[in-house]
């Protein structure tokens, strides 16, 4: 088989990479290790950044979104009682989209059908050969059969485990890692949701976040050890936390009910530089992971495969390769931002083990600047709705 563009990872990066090529002229082949239906049953983030949004419209597959997603002008940021809210739209203009990244890979999943674009799933054994060739090769079974691709250019949006990052050879490659001392314990269950925009929580019973889905889904989290497993938590457990976490007046009237859904996802930063080696490309989690306190991680992906995107066009109409050149460059610029942002997300708002009262302190202090500082909010508010490609 040949194509131009071998994509590795059939989630939302791979998919709308491979979408966006398919529309500029470029033919693309998709591989993905899992089958459909297990990446459409993946729980995953639901808050878009302005420029995500467009990237969507950009690749004709809003419509659902725009029909079933919920503008966001803002989020709420609390300290036990103490509500402070971050008005995105009077501070910037602009508004999140609340919509499940399951509904965009579902979306993806339909467009590209209607293209015809070949992807491949429960491919096993991905082996990139010649990535710093002008001609790479791609080989992977499906079953006790071997295939090859022959292509231009491999980009691996096979995420953290994938096979694209472990590819460039370790001496060139350098990453950065910070472990975060605990992980957050969500749910999804068909309730109302607690507040009409979105709620993060510092108390002194720890971290919590009330999210949803849509007016009758709703996501909840709270912040638990890593040593806790799903089993520990029972339903009517995981409610009592949330509510010791919230603003009482939230607490007080929010909806519960069975959860349809519960794990644990513990919380890291984590950069794998440069994001090309060769031939191969890195974007999303297969170059960066983000703990999901700044809603980055699926936005970050959107803004590699932005420049990547742009870049690959570049080159196979143009022969021009200054964008794909530059790629590692400028996502790297943005993705560092990103972090830093995620990273005072977190610790603005966890409690963290062994702290003295100094930390706590510290938290309700930022959160009585914010309530204060029009000039404070205005940079939370920034950051969150997504700075410009």
């Amino acid at each position: 088989m040949k194509t131009q563009v071998a994509i590795i990872g059939g989630g939302p990066s791979g998919l709308l990479l491979s979408q966006l090529l398919n529309q500029a002229g470029v033919d693309t082949v998709l591989l993905e290790r899992a089958s459909r239906k297990h990446v459409l049953s993946r729980i995953r983030a639901g808050v878009l950044e302005a420029g995500t949004v467009q990237m969507l419209h950009e690749a004709n597959v809003a419509q659902r979104m725009e029909q079933e997603g919920i503008p966001h002008d803002g989020v709420y940021l609390s300290d036990d009682d103490l509500m402070v809210h971050i008005n995105f739209k009077e501070l910037t203009g602009k508004q999140v989209m609340i919509y499940g990244q399951t509904e965009v890979t579902a979306d993806l999943y339909a467009a590209q059908d209607a293209m015809g674009t070949t992807i491949v799933h429960t491919v096993e054994d991905v082996v990139i050969e010649g990535a710093d060739s002008a001609s790479p090769k791609v080989s992977y079974s499906v079953g006790d059969q071997r295939f090859a691709i022959d292509c231009d250019y491999v980009a691996g949006c096979d995420g953290f485990h994938g096979v694209s990052r472990k590819t460039i050879p370790e001496k060139n490659r350098q990453t950065f890692e910070r472990v975060y001392p605990f992980g957050w314990l969500g749910i999804l269950s068909r309730t109302k949701p607690a507040h009409d925009e979105l709620i993060y929580a510092n108390s002194s019973n720890g971290f919590a976040l009330a999210s949803m889905r849509n007016q009758n889904l709703s996501r909840y989290y709270i912040q638990v050890p890593l040593t806790d497993r799903v089993e520990d938590w029972s339903d009517e457990a995981f409610w009592t936390k949330l509510k010791s976490c919230l603003p009482s007046d939230i607490a007080k009237t929010m909806e519960t009910g069975s959860s349809i859904e519960k794990s644990i996802a513990p919380l890291r930063s984590f950069v794998s530089e440069p994001l090309r080696w060769g031939n191969l490309f890195l974007v999303g989690d297969a170059a960066h992971i983000v703990p999901p306190t700044g809603a980055k991680g699926l936005n970050l992906a959107v803004s590699d495969v932005f420049y990547l995107y742009h870049g690959l066009v570049q080159a196979l109409k143009t022969g021009t390769t200054e964008g794909i050149d530059c790629y590692s460059e400028r996502a790297l610029t943005r993705i560092w931002k990103a972090m830093r942002f995620s990273w005072q997300m977190t610790t603005m708002l966890h409690k963290f083990a062994d702290e003295d009262n100094f930390a706590a302190q510290m938290r309700t202090a930022t959160l009585k600047h914010l309530s204060q500082s029009e000039t404070a909010r205005r940079d939370l508010a920034e950051n969150y709705i997504g700075l410009p490609f």
